[in-house]
C-alpha cells in the first residue's frame, strides 16, 4: 500500500501527459495558461482571506466567546452537554482551522475515544465552514448580495450541530 500511494500521483501526471500528446495538445502552453489563471485567482482571493483571518482573530481576542459560555453554562449542565465543545460548535461555521485546533485540544485533554472526543469528531464531520466559504467564494467573484445563502448555510450548520449531538448521545452516550 505504501508503494502504491507513492506512485499514484506520478502515474496520474504521466496519464495526463500521454493524453495531451495523443490529442496533440501543447501541454506546456496549457500548463502555463492554467498557472497564470491560478495566480490571478490567488490575487483576487487574497484580500478576502486576509479579511476573514482578521475577523476571526478579532472574534477570538474579544472574549465574546467566554461571555457566551458563562451565560449558557447552566443550561448546558442541565442538558448534560460538555462545556468544552461549545467553542468548537460556535467557531466551526467561521473557521475550520480554529475548530480543528479546538478539537485537537479536546483530544489532548480528554482523548479521541472519550465521549467529548467522539462528539468533537462527529461535530467536525456534520458541519461546514459556511461563513468562510461564503466570504471566499462570493468575495472572489465580487458578489455583494448573497440573498439566502448565509441564513440557509447557518441553518444547515445548526442542524448539523444538533445532529452531531443526537448521534453522539445515541451511539456513545
Amino acid at each position: 500500500m505504501n508503494i502504491l500511494s507513492k506512485i499514484v500521483i506520478p502515474l496520474f501526471i504521466l496519464l495526463i501527459i500521454f493524453y495531451g500528446v495523443k490529442k496533440k495538445i501543447n501541454i506546456y502552453d496549457v500548463f502555463l495558461e492554467g498557472a497564470k489563471e491560478g495566480l490571478i485567482m490567488v490575487f483576487h482571493i487574497t484580500p478576502t482571506i486576509l479579511a476573514m483571518v482578521f475577523a476571526v482573530n478579532l472574534f477570538l481576542d474579544s472574549n465574546f466567546l467566554e461571555g457566551i459560555l458563562n451565560f449558557i453554562s447552566p443550561i448546558l449542565d442541565i442538558l448534560n452537554i460538555p462545556l468544552n465543545i461549545i467553542p468548537m460548535a460556535l467557531l466551526r461555521p467561521i473557521s475550520g482551522t480554529a475548530s480543528m485546533a479546538i478539537m485537537n485540544d479536546i483530544f489532548i485533554k480528554f482523548g479521541p475515544d472519550s465521549f467529548i472526543g467522539r462528539l468533537a469528531s462527529t461535530l467536525q464531520g456534520c458541519t461546514d465552514t459556511t461563513i468562510y466559504v461564503l466570504a471566499l467564494y462570493f468575495g472572489s467573484i465580487k458578489v455583494t448580495k448573497t440573498r439566502y445563502a448565509l441564513p440557509v448555510g447557518l441553518f444547515a450548520d445548526l442542524m448539523g450541530i444538533i445532529a452531531a449531538f443526537i448521534i453522539t448521545f445515541i451511539f456513545f452516550g
